[in-house]
Parts: structure tokens; sequence; C-alpha cells
């Protein structure tokens, strides 16, 4: 008796490659399209025409198909916290949580009442240790997705596949072409669907309020407005509205710090150390799989997504941890995630909540 497996399909190439592959290893093959945003009159999601590609595709491989709403609960598990972090002046991931509470959330658990195991389009692999499983990185390491996988629960792994772990996308766009998807050349999706094509201000603009405010630079002097510090996140400089202030070098702006109490934005001229730190410390900790590591360890960590892994050192607590940088970061950034890695293996992550300035040590 053959095994179905249900294939969370986007639209995209990556998901149709992945049905095409499981097609042809003999299983039996659903593709399940998730419907997790409800359009506001002219906004920019490109929901049904990737429903339209979904059901070329699955057409084309001859499969069934069928389309699930979550938008309800992407509303409430999801979206809620995009919206609560901003107010809390963090600057959220809502996709790692999209991945938790959606993607191997509720969509999972739907989709393993249709079939034995699930599948999706991510560039990572699976493992096991000690009969549980672990979450590896993919062979295409500028497409790599552990990052975003860090906050999923080791349970929520369970009869998981993933058919690109192992492939660079070179192969999957020639595969898809060979076979006449019609996703072969479409772009890929970036940023977050609900926010699609709009400009970003303007979206958040729509669901928080704006709370104009002063910008100083670090001696206290007032030398522009900011729109609200919502908008803005560490180290950036476009954007700023800072023109040239007498008395200072002709270099560009950046954000160093946003103080919610008093609504001021504080930024700094040139290439200071302001954003430099020695560590930092999260509010949660998601161990993925049985880990073997001493209470303090040596690994590597990603504190954003675009940033080659570094050298730390780390201390587990109960339900949180603490880190310490080899080299100082730059920019480090409560509300994203702080992603631990060992070799060819992502152990997890946490929500970075304190950016530690100062030099420390481990004990």
């Amino acid at each position: 008796m053959s095994k179905t497996v249900v294939v969370g399909m986007s639209g995209g190439v990556d998901s149709s490659v992945a049905a095409l592959l499981l097609k042809e290893q003999g299983f039996d093959v659903i593709g399940l399209f998730m419907h997790n945003w409800e359009e506001e009159e002219g906004g920019q999601c490109t929901s049904a025409q990737d429903w339209a590609d979904v059901q070329a595709v699955c057409g084309k491989l001859g499969i069934p198909h069928y389309s699930i709403n979550f938008s309800k609960e992407y509303g409430e598990r999801v979206f809620k916290y995009f919206l609560d972090e901003y107010n809390r002046g963090r600057t959220p991931n809502p996709d790692v949580l999209c991945n938790r509470e959606i993607k191997f959330g509720v969509f999972r658990d739907y989709a393993l009442k249709l079939g034995n195991s699930i599948a999706t389009g991510h560039y990572c692999d699976i493992g096991s240790n000690s009969g549980d499983p672990i979450l590896l990185k993919a062979a295409d390491q500028s497409k790599d997705q552990t990052y975003f996988l860090c906050d999923t629960h080791t349970e929520q792994f369970r009869d998981v596949m993933f058919p690109l772990g192992k492939l660079v996308k070179s192969e999957v766009r020639a595969l898809a072409e060979k076979h006449g998807l019609i996703t072969s050349g479409k772009k890929d999706s970036t940023g977050i669907c609900f926010i699609g094509e709009r400009k970003f201000r303007t979206f958040l603009a729509e669901y928080l309020p704006n709370k104009p405010g002063k910008i100083i630079d670090t001696n206290g002097r007032e030398i522009g407005a900011h729109m609200g510090l919502m908008y803005y996140t560490l180290g950036q400089r476009r954007g700023l509205g800072i023109g040239g202030v007498r008395g200072e070098a002709q270099e560009r702006w950046y954000v160093v710090e946003k103080r919610l109490k008093d609504n001021v934005l504080v930024v700094s001229c040139g290439e200071g150390e302001e954003l430099l730190s020695h560590g930092l410390k999260t509010e949660s900790l998601n161990l993925i799989g049985k880990v073997d590591k001493p209470n303090i360890f040596r690994c590597t960590a990603k504190m954003r997504y675009r940033q080659g892994e570094q050298p730390v050192t780390v201390k587990l607590e109960k339900d949180s941890m603490t880190i310490r940088f080899d080299e100082p970061q730059r920019a480090v950034t409560p509300g994203q995630y702080a992603v631990l890695y060992d070799g060819a293996r992502c152990l997890g992550g946490g929500v970075i909540n304190e950016v530690i300035k100062d030099d420390f040590k481990l004990e």
C-alpha cells in the first residue's frame, strides 16, 4: 500500500518541484494550498494568482489538490503578535511564527487527516537523533531556511519531509522547466504576504497610529523628527530624512536606539561603535531534538537571516539562553531570533530580548 504525502503548495516553483519529486518516488501526492490572509480592497497579496498556479501544476502532475483557509488562525496567532511587537518598539520576524503556528501547526494537523506525512518546499533537511527528528541545513546554503524554522517544536517535525534538502535552486528550476511546470520561471516571493507590494510604512499605518517624535544624536542634540518608532530598526540608514548638520562630518546617519518611554529616535553619524554588542539574552528557547550539550557550550549562531554564522559561547537557562559573541556584533535587534548551529545541524533558537553592550564572561 503506497504512502500518501500532503504537500503544502504555495504556487511557487519550490513547492511545485517538491510535489513532482515525491510523485516520481512513488508516493500518492495531494496538493494543499493555504489561504492565510483576507485581502483588503487595493491590496497586492497574490493569493488568487498563486492558487491558479497551484491548480495548473497539480493538473499537470495529475494529483488532487485543495484549498484551505487559515486566515482566522493567522490573524490570531501571527498578525496579532506582529502588531504587538511593533507596539513594544521591537522588530519582529513573523515568518518564524508562521512556520510554528500555521505551516507546522494547523496546516500539519489538517494535512495529517488526509495523508500519512506532509512535505513543503523549504530548503532544509531532516535527520534523526535518539528517535527524535533533528533539523539540518540545506545543500544550497544561499537558500537555507533553517533560520525560519528555529522556533518550530520537535514533535512538529515528525512525519515531515523536505524533498529539496539536497538540491540547489538552479536544479529545482531546471526540473520544473524539464517537466513543463508553469512555475518554472516564476519569481521568488519576498517579504511578508500580507504586505505584498505596498510600502511597509503605508501598510503599518493602517493598523497602528503614527506617533511622531524627536530625532536626537548621541550627544542629545535634536536634529530632526521621526514619523513613529515602529517605522525604524537598529542600524537603519535610509529614510531617516536627516540632512547635513553643522559641525558633523557629511557622512550618513544610522539608528542606534529607539527610546520607547519618551518616543525618541537616537542616531549617530559615520561608522561609530554604538551599534556593537558583546552578547544577548533571549526571552524564550526552543531546542529541536535531543541536544547532547553541557550547560555552557560552543557553537555558531545567526542573529538575523542574512548573516553568516558567528562563533559564540552559549549558556542554557531553563526557558532562555545567554549568548556571548567571540567578536562584537553590529545591530543585534530585539524581536529578531538568535539561532544556534552545530555543524550541519540547526539546534533551535529564541527571541532576542536584551542586547549586552559590555564585555562579560559566561559562568
